[in-house]
């Protein structure tokens, strides 16, 4: 049996590969005393763009820079696209990486592939290998893939004949035991050699499926501290441990749990790797997990738009792989290409009238029962940024929808309502406008890069991509007499989204059509505020 523990590898999809130099001595002490097979240092790259740390790139000059305990092999990963896409030839482009292995300090190199990759990967293997290293070979996004296929790679991998361990992955994280007996059996209809599985642990089930991968004769299993690694992670090493220690093993688990509770934990408490609810529904949807670890990273998104977006992912093909753009799409709300175009039905809508607009925070809540007895004395005209969740929907007279991933979220909702909404069409698919066809439609246009907020008659320029910012246009053309605002609340001071709404405020106040805006429940902007409570006054 061998233990790979390849933290500073998985772990710096967290903090772009930059570890403290120190938790990375106290993490190599740990690991070696804890007899650890093989560590996996980081990957090899060829220069990136932007900053990435040091194990990024994981170079020979910075190996001889650091002390590495006797005890482990240790490696690095590389992935086959970073070869095969070089503009050098294979042999050429792994000179280019590595040096000989009798001149490093690692000895273990593992490729990382798609199985559309494999085909090309033999002239990869064959040069690290003749360059002295021992060489695996990972299979990302194996779960799923026919028995066929899957053998099909496992009879390549046979043809190169000096590959040392064959390793499948779980990249997705919704593989369960079956899955795993099912890949390991057809892998073994050619492949006689060693093999490896690295699993995540988007379900829960990392520790389980690594188990039941060696009680059906893997012998190469992956691990990291805390399971830390993109997405969910991973199997957490110190549990693996764990249970090997309970049977009687060569391991000695116990430096590792000091580096666990000494210097993983409190790292895991800032950057929130593991698994969580949204993970497991990623994972149940064949999401990739980098979308999911790359919304809770943004402070824009709060629940319901993630939520949102993975509604959206799991009606598209191809979320197996990670797509920027696919996300872009996904959290810009944006699904139409159609030029911004809008009508100018809306100009001077509500002059005359004094309006209220209602947002999501949670003094709507707080505050209910005073915000529908003041609708019902006062009688304004009421708008809901999209759809509300506190407030009684007869109140309410208009919508305000501007975000897809909203409307997605939200869209079995929109069925059992029957007032008008003010939206920006171009912004909608025709499957999406089929879900509120029963509602009379305002089509005011949405630009979202602009430098600054302005209107048209047809449509709401901004520099944010932002329901509020499409809000305070609609207010800008349609010409109320008055504005009152309740549930928005406002963020922390700290807080990205703050600035953008003290920015979108300022914008809003300079504006020739603009109008005071009144604040009935409590609100960090600094905008006048009264009570709900006040309706007498």
């Amino acid at each position: 049996m061998n233990v790979l523990d390849c933290t500073l590898r998985d772990g710096g999809y967290y903090n772009n590969w930059d570890f403290p130099s120190d938790i990375v001595e106290a993490y190599l002490k740990a690991i070696s005393e804890a007899n650890i097979d093989y560590v996996e240092l980081g990957l090899r790259n060829f220069p990136k763009q932007g900053f990435l740390g040091a194990y990024a790139y994981t170079t020979e000059q910075h190996l001889n820079s650091i002390e590495l305990p006797e005890g482990p092999t240790y490696g690095v990963m590389v992935d086959a696209k970073t070869i095969l896409n070089s503009s050098l030839d294979v042999e050429s482009a792994v000179e280019a990486l590595f040096v000989p292995a009798s001149e490093s300090k690692i000895g273990l190199v593992r490729i990382a592939a798609h199985f559309n990759e494999v085909e090309s990967s033999g002239a990869i293997v064959k040069k690290l290998k003749s360059m002295g290293y021992i060489v695996g070979f990972n299979l990302m996004q194996a779960g799923g893939k026919s028995d066929d296929v899957i053998a099909d790679k496992a009879r390549q991998a046979v043809e190169w004949e000096v590959l040392d361990v064959l390793y499948f992955a779980d990249s997705l994280g919704n593989m369960d035991g079956g899955e795993v007996e099912r890949i390991v059996s057809a892998i073994r209809r050619e492949w006689q050699g060693p093999i490896g599985i690295h699993t995540h642990n988007n379900m829960g089930k990392g520790l389980d499926n690594t188990l039941i991968a060696a009680a059906s004769g893997v012998t190469w299993l992956d691990a990291t501290i805390t399971g830390m690694g993109r997405g969910a992670g991973n199997t957490q090493t110190e549990n693996l441990l764990a249970v090997f220690d309970k049977e009687g093993s060569k391991y000695n688990p116990k430096p590792v749990y000091d580096l666990v509770i000494r210097h993983f934990e409190p790292m895991q408490k800032v950057y929130g790797w593991g698994s969580n609810l949204l993970y497991f529904l990623a994972a149940q949807n064949d999401i990739h997990p980098t979308y999911i670890q790359n919304l809770l990273s943004n402070t824009h998104y709060g629940t319901e738009e993630i939520v949102g977006a993975i509604s959206y992912l799991s009606t598209l093909e191809g979320t197996t792989a990670y797509n920027g753009s696919v996300l872009e799409t996904a959290v810009s709300f944006k699904t139409s290409d159609s030029e911004v175009s809008g009508s100018s039905e809306c100009i001077g809508k509500f002059e005359g009238r004094e309006i209220v607009v209602i947002a999501n925070g949670s003094t709507s809540k707080k505050y209910r029962q005073a915000i529908e007895l003041y609708i019902r004395e006062k009688k304004p005209v009421v708008l809901s940024v999209n759809l509300n969740h506190h407030i009684d929907q007869s109140l309410i007279d208009f919508y305000v929808i501007s975000h897809n991933v909203k409307f997605l979220s939200d869209s079995n909702r929109y069925k059992s309502i029957s007032k008008p909404v003010i939206l920006p069409k171009h912004r909608f698919s025709d499957p999406e406008l089929e879900k509120i066809k029963h509602l009379t439609k305002f089509d005011i246009g949405f630009d979202s890069t602009s430098d600054t907020l302005s209107v048209t008659s047809e449509y709401v320029r901004s520099p944010y991509d932002l329901t509020s910012a499409y809000l305070l246009g609609i207010l800008a053309i349609t010409k109320p007499d008055s504005v009152k605002l309740i549930g928005f609340d406002g963020y922390e001071k700290g807080d990205v989204r703050q600035q953008e709404m003290l920015n979108l405020l300022s914008q809003y106040q300079a504006l020739p059509e603009a109008r005071q805006l009144i604040a009935l429940t409590p609100t960090s902007y600094p905008i006048r505020q009264e009570s709900v409570y006040a309706i007498h006054s």
